[in-house]
């Protein structure tokens, strides 16, 4: 049995995260294991959706996952947020509202160009065209993080196999 966890991936928009947590939810529910995913997209369709993308929005958002995250692994659910939560900051706060054990970060370091390339909801390109303020990886940044516990590339990997490397980090 895998401990209640919460694996935080974190990377551009369209790097795969989202894919990525909802292939990791299916393979942990098919050996047994309790788990949710929250999706950044989803969770500001409700619990978020007060907030816009200002850093301080941004922030609000990370930290309010965070504390659903926590309250989740509480519970015994292993936990998958798929955020870009691209401030080192942040997902520092995350990591210690969640708990430096129960918190594992994962960057999906999937290189700008393929996500834009990908960009499945045209959002680089509103980004580009100037009719999205505040869009990482366009005219806000995305800080790297400096020490995760596990890196994964969405290029050209298999999506089994980067599943695979987060149960064995589990």
């Amino acid at each position: 049995m895998i401990e209640p966890t919460t694996v935080w991936l974190t990377g551009l928009s369209a790097a795969g995260k989202s894919t990525l947590a909802y292939a990791l939810e299916q393979r942990l529910l098919a050996i047994g294991q309790a788990c949710h995913v929250l999706d950044g997209d989803q969770v500001r369709l409700g619990l978020s959706k007060d907030l816009g993308f200002s850093q301080a929005d941004r922030s609000e958002n990370i930290r309010r996952i965070a504390e659903v995250a926590k309250l989740m692994n509480d519970a015994g659910l292993i936990v998958i947020s798929a955020l870009i939560s691209p401030m080192a900051t942040d997902r520092a706060m995350a990591k210690s509202i969640i708990g430096p054990g129960k918190f594992k970060e994962i960057y999906v370091s999937t290189p700008l160009a393929i996500c834009e390339a990908r960009d499945p909801k045209g959002l680089y390109t509103q980004a580009r065209a100037g009719q999205i303020a505040d869009f990482t990886g366009v005219s806000t940044g995305y800080e790297v993080p400096l020490n995760p516990d596990l890196i994964l590339d969405t290029t050209a990997a298999i999506l089994g196999e980067q599943v695979e490397a987060i149960l064995q980090l589990l």
